[in-house]
């Protein structure tokens, strides 16, 4: 899951408006940070627990949604069979984590020179292996390309050759509006393709319906796929 926002309306609209809504319906010292978290969300965690509260939790939801629907970002969303995947390549399957980079990299990296822009890029710390590599990749890309592109597409477009990477204690807020996104949307997609029957739930559907105006888009036919939402399997 990939959010582009714009660094100006990131630290002087987006987050301060995610705190709002933190604080609004979790008060908490301001000094503590509260991540929001979907699987502490879900599951009525500490704080969250107010969510059983079914008034509140409807409030919280309605804001969520509004909050969706108000802010200037682009969604870029990859979904990878990774089954299907190791079965097909065998030894050679790329890893898959690193695969969904290459493709969010090449659409961010051709919104960005479409808009003629330079962006940096933020993942959400995973453990010292795990970011090693990640950052492994994303150092690849832009030092040699990818199949489709040469590396001076990337090196033009990205405004640093390291990969930023943040854990959620540090309270960003696109990576947390990312994680608040990520299952919703990739039910949403298994569904298109067929692999699951429903996405179950109400609000998942809802929030997915508010997203469709935000994802990165054809820039002339104004389709989604393969631009804003990209399946592999």
């Amino acid at each position: 899951m990939g959010i582009i926002i714009e660094a100006e309306h990131y630290r002087t609209v987006f987050h301060p408006a995610f705190e709002t809504l933190k604080q609004k319906h979790f008060p908490h010292d301001p000094d503590d940070h509260l991540i929001l978290h979907r699987s502490e969300i879900i599951n009525r965690r500490g704080l969250f627990r107010i969510l059983l509260d079914p008034d509140k939790e409807e409030l919280f939801n309605t804001d969520f949604l509004v909050f969706i629907s108000l802010h200037n970002y682009y969604v870029i969303a990859v979904v990878i069979d990774k089954k299907y995947h190791r079965e097909k390549y065998g030894t050679a399957a790329y890893h898959p984590y690193h695969f969904c980079l290459v493709l969010m990299l090449e659409r961010y990296a051709g919104f960005l020179s479409h808009e003629g822009s330079t962006g940096d890029v933020m993942a959400e710390s995973r453990g010292r292996v795990e970011d090693q590599q990640l950052s492994g990749a994303y150092h690849n890309i832009w030092n040699t390309g990818t199949f489709y592109r040469p590396p001076s597409f990337f090196q033009n477009a990205l405004s640093s050759r390291k990969l930023k990477l943040k854990p959620k204690s540090a309270n960003i807020a696109g990576v947390q509006f990312a994680d608040l996104l990520a299952h919703p949307i990739k039910q949403d997609i298994l569904l298109e393709k067929g692999r699951i029957a429903s996405l179950g739930g109400v609000f998942g559907p809802k929030i997915c319906t508010a997203v469709r105006p935000k994802y990165n888009r054809h820039l002339y036919q104004g389709r989604i796929k393969g631009y804003g939402r990209i399946f592999l399997g």
